[in-house]
């Protein structure tokens, strides 16, 4: 059965770009999940890309249907924004590995869903200043800057991604974004050990040895 790898972290940690670097890894091959949002879309985002962009009406269908698996609302100076991840055909190769960006609550649910087995939480992380100015540098393209709701997500984040909370998703394994290169190296590695590897899985977290590269240490 194949394995779903789950990127998490706070805002502007850099989750989209190493999501699309890993995508890119031919050797992993990993398939992307592409999760469902009622939220705007955004300058440069494209409908079934980023997000399959939806309205309420379509999630309470999906709800009322058992589609749903997991699912977050943020009511905002904008209205509610929905976030969430559909059980659809997406996912009907049970052979291919996936992979899929959330929240550390996301993952929970997830991993309720399909089994501690099947996931592998990848947690990346970023220095504070070099967040908030990324969102910032994010927020300044679009064509309608909402930078009441940037604040509120990055404040926000102290609290959904407190060391209790990341204790209690029983997530051990951190990645440091300061350099992206580095970075990822560390996070194929990781991957690679678990799905091509012997490797020993407890709580949904990977035990053996990442192998890093001399220069990366």
């Amino acid at each position: 059965m194949g394995k779903i790898i789950c990127l998490i972290g706070k805002s502007a940690a850099g989750k989209d770009t190493v999501f699309k670097k890993l995508l890119e890894d031919q050797e992993l091959g990993l398939k992307k999940i592409v999760p469902y949002t009622t939220r705007p879309i955004r300058e440069g985002e494209e409908n079934g890309v980023e997000y399959y962009f939806t309205d309420e009406d379509t999630f309470h269908r999906l709800q009322e249907a058992g589609k749903v698996i997991e699912e977050r609302a943020y009511h905002t100076r904008h209205g509610l924004w929905r976030y969430f991840t559909v059980n659809d055909s997406q996912l009907e190769d049970e052979s291919r590995d996936y992979i899929i960006i959330g929240t550390l609550e996301a993952y929970r649910k997830l991993r309720d869903y399909f089994g501690s087995d099947r996931m592998l939480p990848i947690m990346i992380e970023s220095e504070d200043g070099i967040r908030l100015q990324r969102a910032l540098d994010r927020e300044k393209k679009q064509e309608h800057p909402k930078y009441e709701e940037m604040c509120r997500r990055f404040l926000a984040d102290s609290e959904d991604f407190s060391e209790e909370k990341v204790a209690g998703a029983g997530i051990e394994r951190r990645f440091r974004n300061e350099e992206l290169a580095g970075c990822l190296d560390e996070v194929r590695n990781y991957i690679r050990n678990y799905i091509q590897g012997p490797s020993d899985i407890e709580g949904g977290v990977l035990q053996t040895e990442v192998i890093l590269k001399e220069d990366n240490r």
